[in-house]
């Protein structure tokens, strides 16, 4: 297989893509792994691979990594640094209301700019058969579930109610991107005030409702272009 150039210098947008045989960064090994690990599964995140999608020899590996597992341990640091650490803001983000707090929310999963469903499913496939992976993630899990959890408690709810909205929230979120149902955008806003009032128990304003779709439907035209 030839090297996808695409891949390469995206630690460096500004920069042409890397041709010939010029040795590649630290990062284009780990956007090949990462792009890998989405498309085909953690077993295919090999050095020969990646190393073929990079169209270099794999002696370059070991410029920046010591050995694959090493990879792999860079792997799940940045599916925690951006997948974890953003959510873990957005629900640290003040907000006036609670609406506004779980519309700042559901930004994480609208944008993969914000959040990469795709890395966190395929991170958790990984870990179905990787017992210290599984650990990072229930971890993970916590971590995102006890942020959300805090937001709700910041708006007035119980500790006790805040963390049942939280995993409700949280758990329908991540079975919903899961079932892939093939629907719009359009067709996913139109729920949008009734999926406010089941996790909040409040109605949404109008106002709240029209300033959410206008981000979402900003970021679908910066998709577009």
């Amino acid at each position: 297989m030839g090297h996808n150039p695409a891949t390469l210098n995206r630690d460096k947008p500004d920069q042409r893509p890397l041709a010939g045989n010029i040795k590649v960064t630290k990062q284009d090994w780990l956007n090949a792994a990462l792009e890998i690990l989405v498309s085909d599964g953690i077993e295919r995140v090999k050095i020969l691979t990646l190393a073929a999608r990079l169209g270099v020899s794999r002696s370059s590996f070991y410029w920046y990594f010591k050995s694959r597992q090493d990879l792999l341990d860079a792997l799940l640091n940045h599916w925690l640094s951006n997948n974890t650490q953003s959510l873990l803001r957005h629900a640290a983000q003040p907000k006036p209301t609670v609406a506004q707090g779980v519309c700042h929310l559901f930004l994480c999963f609208v944008d993969p700019d914000r959040f990469n469903t795709k890395l966190d499913f395929a991170i958790r496939d990984w870990a179905r058969r990787a017992p210290k992976v599984r650990r990072v993630m229930e971890m993970s899990d916590s971590q995102r579930i006890a942020a959300i959890s805090a937001m709700f408690e910041r708006f007035g709810y119980t500790p006790q109610e805040s963390l049942t909205r939280a995993r409700v929230l949280y758990y329908m979120q991540i079975g919903y991107n899961d079932a892939d149902l093939q629907e719009t955008m359009d067709e996913r806003m139109k729920f949008l005030p009734h999926y406010l009032l089941t996790f909040t128990g409040q109605p949404a304003t109008d106002a709240e409702v029209t300033t959410f779709r206008a981000k979402v439907a900003t970021l679908d035209e910066r998709k577009i272009k």
